[in-house]
Parts: C-alpha cells; sequence; structure tokens
C-alpha cells in the first residue's frame, strides 16, 4: 500500500495552454514534458457500496499497459487529497484479483463485493506531466483535459494535479500560490472519480451547510483546533464555486457561515499561540465577511423587505423604485465579488490558509505541554456564557449597537459550544444548543430591522429616489410594525434559555 498526497486544480482551458508556455515551468522542471492519453474505467457494485464505504476502483490503459488501482481512506483539506492505493499490473482490460497482494485486497475488496462490480464510467482525458524541483521537494505536475462521462451524460475535465513525491504537503500549496499568480486557477475538493459517481446518480449541486467534526475526549487543544479549521474551510470551499455562478443567494449565506465560525476558531488558535501568520489571517477573514456582509444586507433587505411590499402593494410606483434601485446595489456588490480580481484572492487566501496550516505553528515547541481540549473548552464556554449572561439581563436599555454586540455573543457562544459538544454529554448540549438557536433567531430578526433603516437612509439620499420619499417612510413603517413582537419574543426566548444547565459543568 501506498500513500498518494496530491494537489488538485481547476483551470480553464485556455488558461492551461498559457500556462504551458509559462517560463516558470522551465524554470524549475527536471524532465522534461511527456504527454499521454490515460483511459480510465472505474468499477462498482449496482448500489454503488464501493462509493458509499469512501472507495475508488479503476482500471486505467496508459499506452499499452493496464493498472488496476484501489483507492480508499485518507482525506481532503483545501483541495490537498490523501488516500491509501493499491496498484498492480493486469494483462488486459479485466479486473483480475490473483496477485500476490491478493490476501490485501481481500482485506479491503471481499470476495462479496467483487462477483458484484461492473463498469460504471469512464474518465479519458491527456495528461502532460513533468518533474519539478521545487524548493528541494519532488513535485509531479500533471495538466489534465478531457472528460468523463458514463452511458447518458459527460462533463469536462481541466485541471492540474500536483503529486508530492518527496518533500512536505505545504510545499504543494506554496507552488499554487506561484502558479496563482500565473493564471487564475481555483482548489478543487472533488476528485475525478466523485465527478463521475456525481455525474451517475445525477447529482445537484446545492448550498452545503457545515459539519462540525467529531472531536475525541482525549484530543489536545492543537488536534482539535486544526481539526476545526480545516472544518471551516471545506464548509467555505463547498459553497463558493456556487456563491461566484449561482442566483442562489444561500451559497453566499453559507460562506458567511463558514467565516463566521473560522473567525471563533481563529481566535481560540489566538489564545493557544501568538502568531504574526495567524493575525494577518485573521485580519483578512475580518475584511473578507465584511465584503460578504454587505452583499447578505441587500439581498435579505430585498427579499425579506422590498419584494413582500411590492406584492402587497403591487403597481406603486415609489416601492417598484425602491425595488430596482435596491437590486442594482446589490448586483453592484456581486460583480465585485465574482470579478477576477477578488475571486483570485479568494483562492490565495485559501492557500495561505493551507500553507500556515501545514507550517511550524502547529509543530510542538519543546518542554512546552500542550493543554487537553476540553480543559481549554470548558473555561472558553464558562466565560462566553457568563458575558452573554450579563448582557442579556440589560434587554430594556440596549441600543441597536448593544443588540448587535449580544447577537455576536450568542453566535460566539452557540459556535463554540456546536465545537466542543463531542466533548460533552449529547443530551444536555442537544437542549442548550437548541435554546441558544431560538435567542439567536430573534436577535438576527432585531438585527435585520436595523439593517433595513441604514439602507432605506441610504436610498433616501440617492438622486433616483428624490421624488419617492414617501415609499421610504412606507417602507419603514412597515418594518417598525412587528418590532415590539420581535422584543417580547426576545425576552421569552432568554428566559427559557437561562433556565438551560451549563452542559460543561460548574
Amino acid at each position: 500500500m501506498a500513500v498518494e498526497t496530491e494537489l488538485k486544480l481547476r483551470i480553464a482551458p485556455d488558461q492551461l495552454a498559457r500556462l504551458k508556455r509559462h517560463p516558470l515551468l522551465r524554470k524549475y522542471q527536471v524532465t522534461r514534458p511527456a504527454t499521454r492519453r490515460l483511459h480510465n474505467i472505474y468499477y462498482d457494485t449496482p448500489k454503488l457500496e464501493l462509493h458509499k464505504s469512501a472507495m475508488a476502483l479503476r482500471l486505467r490503459r496508459a499506452g499499452r499497459q493496464w493498472l488496476q488501482t484501489l483507492k480508499g481512506g485518507g482525506s481532503v483539506q483545501a483541495g490537498l487529497h490523501q488516500r491509501n492505493e493499491w496498484e498492480v499490473p493486469v494483462s488486459r482490460a479485466a479486473l483480475d484479483f490473483s496477485s500476490s497482494q491478493a490476501a490485501e485486497w481481500e482485506e479491503h475488496l471481499p470476495l462479496r463485493l467483487r462477483k458484484k462490480l461492473r463498469p460504471v464510467f469512464v474518465t479519458d482525458f491527456s495528461r502532460t506531466s513533468r518533474m519539478l524541483d521545487w524548493q528541494g521537494a519532488q513535485i509531479e505536475l500533471c495538466m489534465d483535459h478531457g472528460e468523463v462521462r458514463t452511458e447518458q451524460r459527460s462533463t469536462p475535465i481541466c485541471e492540474l494535479e500536483l503529486e508530492l513525491k518527496s518533500g512536505e504537503p505545504g510545499q504543494l500549496f506554496d507552488l499554487a500560490l506561484a502558479l496563482l499568480e500565473i493564471v487564475p486557477l481555483e482548489l478543487e475538493p472533488v476528485s475525478k472519480a466523485e465527478q463521475g459517481y456525481r455525474l451517475l446518480t445525477g447529482y445537484a449541486d446545492m448550498p452545503v451547510k457545515g459539519v462540525v467534526p467529531g472531536l475525541t475526549r482525549t484530543a489536545t487543544l492543537a488536534e482539535a483546533l486544526q481539526t476545526l479549521i480545516w472544518s471551516c474551510l471545506l464548509h467555505l470551499q463547498s459553497n463558493l464555486r456556487g456563491a461566484m455562478t449561482s442566483d442562489d443567494a444561500e451559497y453566499l449565506h453559507q460562506m458567511r457561515v463558514a467565516l463566521r465560525r473560522l473567525r471563533v476558531v481563529l481566535r481560540m488558535a489566538e489564545k493557544f499561540r501568538a502568531d504574526e501568520s495567524l493575525s494577518a489571517l485573521s485580519g483578512d477573514i475580518a475584511a473578507l465577511c465584511v465584503a460578504l456582509g454587505r452583499i447578505r444586507e441587500w439581498d435579505v433587505f430585498i427579499a425579506e423587505t422590498v419584494q413582500p411590499m411590492c406584492a402587497r402593494m403591487a403597481g406603486h410606483a415609489g416601492l417598484q423604485a425602491l425595488l430596482a434601485v435596491g437590486e442594482r446595489q446589490c448586483a453592484a456588490c456581486y460583480a465585485e465579488l465574482r470579478g477576477e480580481i477578488q475571486a483570485r484572492e479568494l483562492q490565495r487566501l485559501i492557500l495561505c490558509f493551507a500553507i500556515w496550516m501545514n507550517g511550524e505553528y502547529w509543530q510542538p515547541s519543546q518542554g512546552t505541554a500542550v493543554p487537553p481540549a476540553q480543559d481549554f473548552a470548558t473555561r472558553r464556554l464558562r466565560k462566553l456564557a457568563k458575558r452573554f449572561a450579563q448582557a442579556g439581563r440589560q434587554l430594556d436599555t440596549l441600543d441597536d449597537a448593544r443588540l448587535h454586540a449580544l447577537r455576536i455573543l450568542a453566535k460566539k457562544l452557540r459556535y463554540s459550544a456546536e465545537f466542543f459538544a463531542a466533548l460533552y454529554d449529547r443530551q444536555k448540549t442537544g437542549a442548550f444548543l437548541a435554546a441558544l438557536s431560538e435567542v439567536q433567531d430573534v436577535l438576527g430578526q432585531i438585527n435585520d430591522v436595523a439593517v433595513a433603516h441604514r439602507l432605506l437612509d441610504e436610498l433616501a439620499a440617492m438622486p433616483e429616489l428624490s421624488v419617492h420619499q414617501e415609499a421610504v417612510a412606507l417602507a419603514k413603517g412597515w418594518i417598525a410594525h412587528g418590532l415590539s413582537h420581535q422584543f417580547t419574543a426576545l425576552r421569552k426566548t432568554i428566559q427559557r434559555f437561562n433556565k438551560q444547565p451549563a452542559f460543561w459543568g460548574k
């Protein structure tokens, strides 16, 4: 068994052609580029049992040679794929389990599954590869261009694979960062095999919610922080492409959730160990949160305030003008996000995170003990809960700014509790999180009203709405109508939350 470590990058065909001619590759290559066609047949059972077990079995024809490969296990982190790999040459285009490695194959691919295997899809592409010596690491750079196809469908492939032959994984990300300076590209968390399965099953892209990884009670704080950061980055990446191309605003919302969760973990990391790179990354994430928050504000304002009013009062010229100007402002924000400059900056940010995550920050300091994650979690949760309880007792004196601060505290407490829930009693954490989620929802609704007031003030100052000031006043009255009910709901939800015991203990 071998462990394959490679970084996958999506690239447009015209940019791939441009990269092939760039002098950077000639400067670092130690072998001349060689091109060959790779024809791969993937096998699975009718119920796709290998795929459900996170495994992939293929026959690959390269020239006159056939190779039989089984891949499974491992992980994907920011486009870095690390998988266990079993590979044997076979004499023809047929599966063969009679080799000397049969016992090892039997462990991962028992006879009951082998009897049901059949071809399910094909990947067919041209690969141009060369070996690079990149800062002492031996990296094979492969340029793949072709397609994945089933009997009914096909989809194009155009990507780079950077496979680590010797060196450290962080050097793959460092090379990718250098390539990003030459051409636009995108970290690809989905393998060719997974693309084939998605094509086979009719998978439709949709917004992805974050999944909190399970932490073990024996995990150190460093291990827990690494796991949580990678999880947040995956959540961000899983929605990035949709946010850049789709009209579904939920992609952007999930990106913002991923970034807010990431900020909470990074604050924990700052308490674990100070670091200049960490401070810089935290600043970049904060700035991105502001930019995406601005888009989200317009999305929510249009969908939950202006459009319902226009539907209720059809034909109102002032409201229609308000809607048109609001949509134009929102479109301008999206255009900035989806421009080439911002798109490249987002990929650069993720690459910089990956380099930092594979760097010296996480190396244990000699003679320094790393605390258990649960000890840190208990202290952190106790402190956040105390701050939230103190702020929640002052509802009658809270202005917009303090209500916003209370909402941020609720998010910090909720995300921290979700991150560390696996370290405590699940039943107690479930009730606590459900009650806190209700508080956060009501605080979000109150914040939406404050944001809508601010956006209406911005719109009122625009020349194109100078003759429609009554529409602005009408909208302010509309959103203020239910505010007293929301404050009543907030008091009730906080009262219910205050009855929840601290699941981390006193």
